[in-house]
């Protein structure tokens, strides 16, 4: 089977390897839908995170969000072969509280699926074939598309939980920072939800997509005095609920002042360091501050009931489509930023 490896700065091929089999609860996917994530930043600079540095990531594994078809299975269990799936990140023990709770991804003992089944591919979902533990799978609808059903994973899943943490409602102002996919995604939950949505980004083309989906209006930080439009549009209190999903510390800061007082404030974006004045930025605004990754699995039913129910919104945000021998192409428009959620189709 065909799998992407990044080779050099802004330089990826397609590489064989032997298509996996399954072993115990690990199924075999035909991939059919993989939505790019934030992969793109290691095409550009060649894989220099630390992750690489250390052989704790392969470059030849890569891609962690997915829908397709499950082709084998060794034994009688959650899916079978023929079952349309949204495949799930990561690969967890499936004992721990955390997995058993449906906070999978909080697990602290991952599994190595190469290992587990004597494969030497598999863990990546930028491939023809992935390998996926049975229950880290979502059997989707006939009628819902793979690459509605694969927005499951980073396109709604961490928005989702931010939404169901902040328990917002129709009555809150929910402020998002980063209008990139996750943001974008943001949008689409709020709405869902039905919030008002103010965004804040520099984007133009993401600004203007954020608005067909649904945000009352979006602030620019580099013309736009941020924190006082909020107030102005808030009757001087703030948003009562913000995401913030750049993982940019400047917008971090106009979140901190533009969240009111007693308000949520949901962290999404990976990032490095970011100092906050615990005393008058914190404390003094009684500001409640999570840390968000991605979502419940018990919440399973209600996530592909939602997916459902705004496919209107997911034809708008999935922007471009790219066979997967133009992955090249696909990450150099990431890197433009003139583009939504994107992906790639390895079997089509």
């Amino acid at each position: 089977m065909k799998t992407v490896a990044i080779t050099g700065v802004e330089q990826c091929t397609l590489v064989e390897k032997a298509v996996p089999h399954a072993k115990d609860e690990f199924v075999v996917i035909k991939v059919m839908s993989a939505p790019l994530c934030t992969e793109f930043s290691d095409y550009a600079d060649g894989c220099q995170r630390e992750q690489f540095k250390r052989g704790d990531e392969d470059p030849a594994c890569l891609g962690h969000e997915a829908a397709g078809e499950v082709v084998e299975v060794a034994r009688p269990g959650k899916v079978k072969v023929g079952d349309r799936v949204a495949v799930m990140p990561g690969f967890w023990c499936g004992k721990c509280r955390y997995c058993l709770s449906g906070e999978y991804i909080h697990c602290q003992n991952p599994v190595n699926p190469h290992a587990a089944c004597d494969a030497e591919a598999g863990a990546a979902a930028y491939a023809e074939y992935c390998l996926k533990q049975d229950w880290l799978v979502l059997p989707i609808p006939d009628e819902m598309s793979y690459d509605h059903a694969s927005m499951a994973c980073c396109g709604l899943g961490p928005a989702w939980n931010a939404m169901q943490t902040l328990q917002v409602t129709g009555t809150d102002t929910v402020l998002v920072s980063g209008l990139g996919p996750v943001g974008l995604g943001t949008v689409i939950n709020a709405v869902y939800r039905g919030a008002r949505v103010i965004g804040v980004a520099r984007n133009s083309y993401r600004s203007e997509l954020a608005k067909q989906l649904g945000a009352e209006t979006v602030l620019n930080p580099e013309t736009d005095d941020v924190v006082a439009e909020v107030r102005e549009l808030t009757e001087g209190l703030g948003a009562s609920k913000s995401v913030e999903t750049s993982g940019q510390s400047s917008y971090m800061d106009l979140l901190m002042q533009a969240t009111r007082r007693k308000g949520d404030l949901a962290f999404v974006g990976e990032s490095g360091n970011y100092t906050i004045q615990i005393s008058d930025g914190m404390i003094r605004n009684g500001l409640h501050l999570h840390g968000i990754w991605h979502w419940n699995l018990g919440d399973a039913p209600d996530m592909l009931k939602m997916i459902a129910e705004v496919g209107d919104s997911l034809d708008k945000v999935i922007t471009h489509h790219f066979p997967f021998t133009q992955i090249e192409d696909a990450w150099k428009l990431q890197m433009t930023g003139q583009c939504g959620k994107v992906m790639v189709h390895p079997n089509e």
